[in-house]
């Protein structure tokens, strides 16, 4: 199976979203917030450093729950002109 290149915009988008569950996260370890979410800390780890573009949407879930976010909070941080700045206040 040949896996198609991103796009600019599919890179941009995924590390806003990981700019924007880093500043969520706060002073809370990677570690921490990866084994209360139920997912390993790679995938954490690939999401916040924006190499996980597309995560599932249910992986996301649990990241926001554990760091009490709302998903549509969430995810209108990452839509507007602002995204991740809007998430940090």
């Amino acid at each position: 199976m040949v896996r198609v290149p991103l796009t600019a915009e599919e890179i941009k988008r995924g590390q806003d979203l990981g700019t924007a569950l880093r500043l969520a996260r706060g002073a809370r370890t990677m570690v921490d917030v990866a084994l209360c979410a139920g997912i390993s800390v790679e995938t954490l780890r690939k999401i916040e450093t924006g190499r996980s573009p597309s995560p599932e949407f249910f992986t996301i879930a649990r990241i926001c729950a554990e760091l009490e976010l709302s998903m549509d909070t969430f995810t209108a941080g990452l839509c507007g002109p602002h995204a991740a700045a809007s998430l940090a206040s």
